[in-house]
């Protein structure tokens, strides 16, 4: 018996990519680090954008690594180890971290900032126009 996958049906063409990255974003969310995410509305020649704010509290710039590819903005987060220290207790850890969100068709990056501990990523959406397109039917003898 095959599975049945919203993505399946006959008139979703290509969309198996899609299915592929939801598949693997349901197995990659283990809720560290913490994240907002809100829409801020555009003004004065700033199109509306959405922020994604990271806690990042302990990592500095150089710890933090921001990329984009194949649609998927990926933020990576790897602390060096100090030098051997002598805990009485540690509550705070230096711990790696991968976060990874899928990104609609013609997302782009605006700008990233580290401030007080919250990594604020930027991203906007290009003006999207309906292109309609005539399509050219040939005809065989």
């Amino acid at each position: 018996m095959s599975r049945m996958t919203p993505f399946t049906h006959p008139l979703l063409l290509g969309f198996d990519a899609m299915e592929k990255t939801l598949e693997r974003m349901a197995k990659a969310n283990d809720g560290y680090p913490p994240y907002n995410i809100e829409r801020l509305p555009g003004g004065d020649e700033v199109p509306e954008r959405l922020r994604i704010t990271i806690a990042v509290a302990g990592f500095s710039q150089d710890d933090l690594d921001v990329t984009t590819a194949d649609n998927q903005l990926v933020i990576r987060g790897r602390q060096q180890e100090q030098e051997k220290r002598d805990f009485l207790y540690r509550g705070i850890a230096a711990r790696q971290f991968q976060r990874v969100f899928v990104l609609a068709d013609g997302m782009q990056v605006r700008e990233a900032r580290l401030r007080n501990g919250l990594l604020s990523i930027d991203l906007v959406r290009p003006e999207i126009s309906n292109v309609v397109k005539k399509i050219n039917i040939s005809v065989s003898e």
